[in-house]
């Protein structure tokens, strides 16, 4: 497998993601990989060498700049916070690293997703109108503090997944992102996970101690990357009018115990 340093510019910053692809002789589907509030770390880049593995051409993504990881969970906060304030510079972020992905030679631009977990660029980004024909948030923030969109602007299928218990997106957060989806019209769904809080999918989470708010759950990690996994075949497939099952607006909500 190939691993490449990807740098580009993006608010003021130089940003530094991880790009992972398997050789091939043909351009193939693209996965942004957005990381947590902590930056570029582990999560985020294994879960880029795992899309790579099922052939996918994936980028995890800079955050901070630098390519760097913030450990400490206050420093990283204090950093993510002027980003929540202002949607505009996560869109941006957000946008660079699509158009630095694009523009590779291995990608094929019209078949491109992303993932994200924990902070929101990943739906901001499909917020902003990117051509997004996937997007999966894992515990990803909800809300956004941009104006509100019209219908239509979203663009691909969006899937978030989400702990029932998790104290950071709450109840209300949860109906209001609905109410949003309803409102411009998505292509959505959402899972949400019994007995699950924040940082679900990240083996590292039980370290920081916190397991009333951030806790790995192995069942709730590996049934959202089944989920992922299977609603890549048909919003990437080859075909770029190829059309996938559900019906717009509809709520896959499952309660796992």
């Amino acid at each position: 497998m190939n691993q490449q340093t990807l740098a580009y510019q993006a608010d003021g910053l130089e940003m530094r993601g991880q790009l992972f692809f398997e050789p091939a002789a043909a351009t193939r589907a693209a996965v942004r990989v957005f990381p947590e509030a902590f930056g570029l770390g582990e999560n985020a880049l294994r879960h880029a060498k795992q899309l790579a593995e099922a052939g996918y051409v994936a980028l995890a993504c800079d955050l901070h700049g630098d390519g760097r990881f913030i450990d400490d969970l206050p420093e990283a906060l204090a950093l993510v916070q002027p980003l929540f304030d202002d949607p505009k510079r996560t869109r941006a972020r957000a946008v660079a690293a699509t158009e630095a992905l694009a523009a590779r030679p291995e990608v094929d631009p019209s078949r491109m997703a992303a993932i994200g977990f924990c902070f929101n660029m990943l739906l901001e980004l499909a917020r902003s109108g990117a051509d997004l024909k996937a997007a999966v948030g894992f515990h990803t923030c909800l809300g956004t503090k941009a104006q509100p969109i019209e219908p239509g602007t979203i663009k691909g299928r969006v899937l978030v997944c989400i702990g029932a218990d998790d104290p950071i997106i709450s109840v209300e957060q949860r109906a209001d992102f609905e109410a949003e989806m309803r409102r411009v019209k998505a292509d959505w769904s959402m899972e949400i996970y019994g007995g699950t809080v924040h940082s679900f999918t990240s083996p590292d989470a039980d370290r920081r101690g916190m397991p009333d708010t951030i806790r790995y759950s192995p069942v709730a990690a590996a049934r959202s990357r089944a989920s992922m996994l299977a609603l890549f075949p048909t919003t990437l497939a080859e075909r770029t009018d190829a059309a996938g099952p559900g019906t717009v607006g509809s709520d896959r909500s499952a309660s796992i115990r």
